[in-house]
């Protein structure tokens, strides 16, 4: 597959504001299967890793997802993509979106059904781990609840309890009994459980479960758009958002300028 049938499988996923170039280097690299340069736009793939298209295309659409998100950033931050985290919640998410856009249009496929041993051990790990797991860890939670009622009748410190007796986190306590307290499909597992048992709401916890049911979308990709409903609900909006960040910066930079007085005059002084 040539470097412009990639690019034209990439805009066909998705058109991006700003044009880039796709480099296949003809050489192979233990350290990464490809990079971006956000000062360029171009995204390098180092082909010789792949033993197929559909492993290239999964690289090729990981870095173009560096491309759409770092644009879109540079537009407010023009240093966006040079010093900062760029693999954070939102980049999995739009991945995962864009994967899945990939699939239903035929150009790259997981095929892990295609693999019989994978398959039965898939079903394997969803049944006997994920999914006891989270049964498991819903018990847990009511046991949890009951040592809480069980501390507070005996006037027990229940953090104390937790901290010394059970020796657990306290917030992974916190999250076991949130999990126990609401009605959750343990068959999603105990770490989506978690994402679901957050939201306030009996609808919203069925919609976000079903996200993970039959939705098939990453933990990432829920959080992100919990994260985006939240954002909306708010009304929150980049400008605004930019101008709170303005307004925090300039409170440190004098408080910075302040203390950089004090210490030139103490050092003067000396």
């Amino acid at each position: 597959m040539d470097n412009e049938k990639i690019k034209s499988i990439l805009l066909e996923l998705e058109e991006a504001a700003i044009d880039f170039s796709v480099i296949q280097t003809g050489k192979e690299s233990k350290r990464v299967n490809g990079f971006y340069k956000p000062d360029t736009h171009e995204i390098y793939l180092h082909n010789k890793n792949f033993k197929s298209d559909n492993m290239l295309i999964y690289t090729a659409v990981h870095e173009y997802t560096h491309h759409l998100i770092t644009i879109e950033k540079q537009e407010n931050d023009p240093s966006y993509g040079k010093s900062c985290k760029v693999h954070t919640q939102e980049f999995w998410a739009k991945f995962g979106q864009l994967l899945q856009l990939a699939e239903s249009k035929g150009y790259y496929s997981i095929g892990w059904e295609s693999n019989p041993e994978l398959k039965e051990l898939t079903e394997d790990i969803k049944t006997n781990y994920l999914a006891k797991n989270g049964q498991l860890m819903q018990e847990f939670g009511k046991k949890l609840a009951r040592a809480f009622d069980l501390c507070k009748e005996s006037d027990i410190r229940y953090e104390d309890y937790i901290d010394r007796v059970l020796c657990l986190p306290r917030n992974a306590a916190k999250d076991i009994r949130k999990v126990a307290a609401v009605e959750v499909n343990p068959s999603i597992g105990f770490e989506n459980m978690k994402v679901v048992a957050s939201a306030k709401k009996k609808d919203d916890r069925a919609a976000l479960e079903q996200q993970f049911v039959q939705g098939g979308k990453s933990p990432a990709s829920v959080r992100e758009m919990m994260k985006q409903q939240a954002a909306k609900a708010r009304g929150d909006d980049p400008k605004v958002k930019l101008e709170r960040e303005k307004s925090r910066l300039e409170k440190t930079i004098a408080q910075l300028t302040q203390r950089l007085e004090y210490v030139e005059e103490s050092l003067a002084s000396m």
